[in-house]
């Protein structure tokens, strides 16, 4: 079968034929329909994370190249081992690619997607840039119905974190809620905000054509950060601050606009990894009671939950742009030139 695989980063993608065996056990073998183009993939291209004292190489977290990235899943069950239930030939599945251990307390609650020895599908093992996959286990897909696979394959990690992210933004029952960055993630934020949040949903970026969609998607404001950001946020929420922000960037100019329009009891939520490193100023997080934390995909069960939102057509992930695997490079050029609204997907 053909793969678009990283030799090594900041290269093209070679598009290699890859011996695949039958699956045996649990596991089960997928025809890939779709896979997302992801931002964890651009970071995985480019070998690593800037952290703001240096560069953190994916290497040092346990990659190993060549690998097939895409965790972004949506395919047909071609094949199964001899110990599959609850699936069968012919379903079309979305897979779930957190993958830990299977062993440790964070695993045995379920919460895989935060196991410290991870095996994700295309991060730490071959993914879904090629014609077909191996899945370990059928514990690890779910059934999309009739949503369409294009669509569903983001459910499996820009829906989760999205998901995550505003589950966590709800615990201080906000009457603001800012959501920074109208990328793939931030516009799933925004449809999952309005449906889940009864207040004032208001998304920032720099550019008015994103900004105008996630209007569309529920979006009650939104600014342009160019200029004035954090004066008009203010003025949004009659000069009090935000109640909750999620910063789907999370670079150091936007961490910035984060702390300045903070309410008082204020929780901030860093999802993006842009990287680099942001001064604090430490006596606030007391003297203000702000929380700020982290979140970092979601559960199985989470996801299970979004296909159902999918199936009510309650989410509607965008997807403006499709292409081949032999066309794998030049996806993640677009991405890291901004050239792409909401989310695209590799067709093998």
């Amino acid at each position: 079968m053909k793969a678009a695989r990283i030799i090594e980063p900041d290269k093209p993608l070679e598009i290699n034929e890859v011996e695949i065996s039958d699956p045996t056990g649990t596991q089960v073998l997928i025809k890939v329909l779709s896979a997302g183009v992801c931002h964890s993939d651009l970071h995985l291209w480019e070998g690593g994370y800037d952290t703001g004292d240096g560069f953190m190489k994916v290497t040092d977290r346990g990659v190993k190249f060549p690998v097939t990235p895409g965790h972004e899943v949506v395919g047909t069950i071609e094949k199964i081992g001899e110990s599959v239930k609850d699936v069968q030939i012919g379903d079309t599945v979305l897979v779930y690619p957190w993958i830990g251990c299977d062993i440790c307390s964070t695993c045995e609650k379920g919460d895989t997607n935060l196991c410290e020895t991870p095996k994700s599908l295309g991060v730490f093992q071959d993914g879904g840039y090629a014609e077909k996959l191996i899945v370990p286990d059928y514990k690890f897909l779910a059934n999309i119905g009739d949503v369409n696979p294009d669509s569903a394959s983001s459910l499996a990690c820009s829906g989760l974190t999205a998901y995550t992210a505003i589950k966590k933004a709800l615990v201080n029952n906000p009457e603001s809620i800012l959501i920074v960055g109208a990328g793939g993630l931030g516009l799933m934020g925004v449809q999952l905000a309005s449906h889940m949040a009864k207040c004032k949903i208001i998304c920032a970026d720099l550019d008015d054509r994103k900004l105008n969609t996630a209007k569309e998607l529920g979006a009650t404001h939104v600014v342009n950060t160019q200029s004035d950001a954090s004066q008009k946020i203010m003025s949004i929420c009659d000069g009090k601050g935000v109640d909750s922000i999620i910063d789907f960037v999370n670079a150091p100019p936007t961490v910035k606009l984060d702390l300045s329009v903070i309410r008082k009891r204020g929780n901030i939520i860093l999802v993006g990894l842009f990287g680099g490193s942001v001064e604090l100023p430490l006596v606030s997080v007391p003297l203000k009671a702000i929380t700020i934390q982290g979140a970092y995909t979601g559960n199985y069960k989470d996801m299970l939950e979004l296909i159902t939102l999918a199936k009510k057509g309650i989410i509607n992930p965008i997807v403006s742009k499709h292409y081949t695997l032999d066309e794998a490079t030049g996806a993640l050029n677009d991405l890291k030139n901004r050239k792409i609204l909401g989310r695209a997907v590799i067709n093998p």
